[in-house]
């Protein structure tokens, strides 16, 4: 796995100090990140391994990255290759997301999706830190005076077909999950979207806008890789729509798109983090000049955020503003198009979610239960089956064996068409809880097992 260097490596030893942590934790905690992304050769790491590269033995591609993201969470700043003494000439270095230039990144969005196995991406906290204060005014500043490199001309036309395909797509992904349509959406980016972009504006409210829908769709790329248990995809187009979003000047919508990163953040359990973005969408403009409807989306996640760092009694606060926002929304609002699906059932599921990392089950259930009860389950039958996979996991925590073995029968009817890798990790979940049902005998359970196992199959 490894080749000999000339001298022990100080630097990964002195990281390793300020880690707090021993060899064998260290080993433990680079296999888990190892096995994010299907490094296999790499889950076989010991304590050994760790104690040869400390003595200056080299470990091959991709230890060395996996190695600097396993410290980076650890200390919850970004570990470089260099600081751990394994940086090359020939080494990847991660560059801030935040200062690609937009044309060129959404001309190459898609680039590697479909080698992503081989590449082993990895979701970094390298690509994780939010610009600083000024960069906001900076990109803004920089898109008003970039020259146009094409003699054509947007116009209002041209925008409103840019917000129709983002219409299309979201309503597709709520339907079907990420794993549907992404392609497609990749490509409409990267040619009609970046011609567009590439034009002459007649006026800079126009030039604002076609920034802000192509922002959106970027967006809502980004979502979709989410959704799909892409996540290191996902990421960087989180970032490059944030990145538009700027240029465009619209504080909202970079609000809404920094939740989004801090709800991946959530799930993949990186709760500090996920509480940074999720404080950042809610400062200043992006909460203040917010529709009462997307201020109840980001506050919902702010709450999420901090039930998981431990902010009980803040959490609850929250819970309780974005409720009120969500209250204040009427018929007729001037709302962006891209919060429609934040209705009161989606509240209720992101209540639940907030309320089950709280400890609360019995209030979780039964934000669950009005979350299927006020949705319509056909627009929406991606989240409404994660929302019936994670209704029955609160009731079989709670022992509710038959309600909860009723509720993931829905769930698994629910996912007809969809492919998702969110509602995918529902199946799973649920498998894992009916293990033990199913050792004791319970034939419904061994039942709802088998048509688990075949709705895995097509998922996702």
């Amino acid at each position: 796995m490894a080749r000999r260097l000339r001298r022990r490596n100080t630097q990964l030893e002195a990281v390793l100090r300020e880690a707090g942590w021993s060899q064998e934790k260290l080993a433990a905690h680079f296999r888990i990140v190892a096995a994010e992304i299907g490094a296999l050769e790499c889950r076989t790491v010991t304590r050994s391994h760790v104690s040869q590269w400390i003595a200056g033995s080299r470990p091959k591609d991709p230890a060395p990255r996996i190695l600097c993201e396993t410290l980076s969470r650890r200390l919850r700043r970004i570990v470089t290759l260099d600081e751990v003494g394994l940086l090359t000439d020939g080494a990847e270095q991660t560059a801030p997301a935040w200062e690609a230039d937009t044309l060129t990144a959404l001309a190459r969005l898609g680039d590697g999706d479909m080698d992503m196995n081989r590449r082993q991406a990895l979701y970094s906290m390298a690509g994780a830190a939010l610009p600083s204060d000024t960069w906001w005014a900076e990109k803004l500043d920089r898109a008003q005076q970039r020259p146009a490199l094409s003699k054509r001309l947007v116009t209002a036309d041209d925008v409103e077909s840019v917000r129709e395909m983002m219409t299309f797509f979201s309503r597709r992904d709520q339907r079907y999950g990420g794993r549907a349509g992404r392609p497609t959406l990749v490509t409409y980016l990267r040619t009609d979207v970046a011609d567009l972009l590439l034009r002459r504006f007649p006026a800079e409210d126009v030039r604002r806008s076609l920034f802000a829908a192509a922002s959106e769709l970027v967006y809502l790329a980004g979502w979709m890789a989410f959704d799909a248990s892409q996540h290191a995809t996902a990421q960087p187009n989180f970032s490059l729509a944030v990145t538009l979003a700027a240029e465009a000047g619209d504080a909202p919508l970079a609000g809404h798109i920094l939740r989004a990163m801090a709800h991946q953040a959530l799930d993949l359990g990186h709760g500090d983090l996920a509480l940074s973005y999720a404080s950042a969408s809610l400062s200043d403009r992006r909460y203040g000049q917010a529709s009462p409807r997307e201020k109840a989306l980001l506050g919902v996640i702010h709450a999420r955020s901090l039930a998981t760092t431990g902010q009980k009694a803040d959490a609850r606060t929250a819970l309780m503003r974005a409720e009120n926002d969500l209250r204040r929304a009427e018929p007729g609002d001037d709302e962006p198009g891209r919060v429609w699906f934040f209705t009161e059932a989606a509240l209720a599921h992101e209540t639940a979610r907030t309320l089950t990392v709280l400890g609360d089950l019995k209030a979780a259930e039964a934000e669950f239960q009005r979350s299927v009860r006020t949705r319509k389950a056909q627009p929406f039958a991606r989240t409404h089956s994660v929302t019936l996979g994670y209704l029955g996991n609160v009731q079989i925590r709670q022992g509710q064996v038959d309600a909860a073995c009723a509720s993931w029968t829905d769930a698994l009817d629910a996912m007809q068409g969809v492919q998702s890798g969110r509602a995918r990790d529902t199946v799973i979940q649920m498998r894992r809880a009916l293990s033990p049902v199913i050792r004791r005998g319970g034939r419904t359970a061994a039942e709802l097992d088998q048509q688990a196992r075949a709705v895995l199959s097509r998922v996702g």
